[in-house]
């Protein structure tokens, strides 16, 4: 079941883009899949669910899944014929021609997410209570030796 491997390629890079947006949860995950890619979307869909349970993906937890399926293109190279098929018929329908480039139908991508980002309040909040606490960027240390371990003396 390649399925898995694939979302869980697909949480990982969400939740990165959602780190670093700052974000506080993932409400939806848009993706589009090639049928050529013969991934599943139930085994996609309860890979997602799965995986959603575990800690490490707690940012999109609550999150949906959309998946649209890319039905396969292609274009026959003796007549220049685009059309679309199945992936098992890939043959010319026009000329009978097996010489065709696939031009869609192999898509894996993430289209979109969308996240929740804190409340412009809650940032302003932040500040001020940041603004209160010492700043410690320009401390000097204490004593002239270095701290041992995780032990951290600094005056400010």
């Amino acid at each position: 079941m390649h399925e898995l491997g694939i979302m869980t390629g697909v949480l990982e890079a969400v939740r990165v883009a959602a780190e670093d947006a700052g974000a506080t949860r993932v409400t939806r995950i848009d993706l589009k899949v090639g049928e050529m890619t013969e991934a599943i979307r139930d085994a996609l869909d309860f890979a997602f669910e799965a995986l959603q349970e575990l800690p490490e993906n707690e940012l999109m937890a609550e999150a949906g899944l959309v998946i649209t399926m890319v039905e396969p293109k292609s274009q026959c190279l003796e007549c220049g014929n685009v059309y679309t098929h199945d992936r098992f018929h890939m043959t010319c329908p026009e000329c009978g021609s097996g010489i065709t480039e696939l031009l869609e139908g192999r898509e894996l991508e993430i289209s979109s997410i969308e996240v929740d980002l804190p409340d412009d309040d809650e940032d302003e909040a932040a500040e001020a209570v940041g603004s209160d606490a010492a700043d410690v960027t320009d401390a000097e240390p204490a004593s002239p030796e270095a701290p041992q371990d995780d032990e951290k003396e600094w005056r400010a």
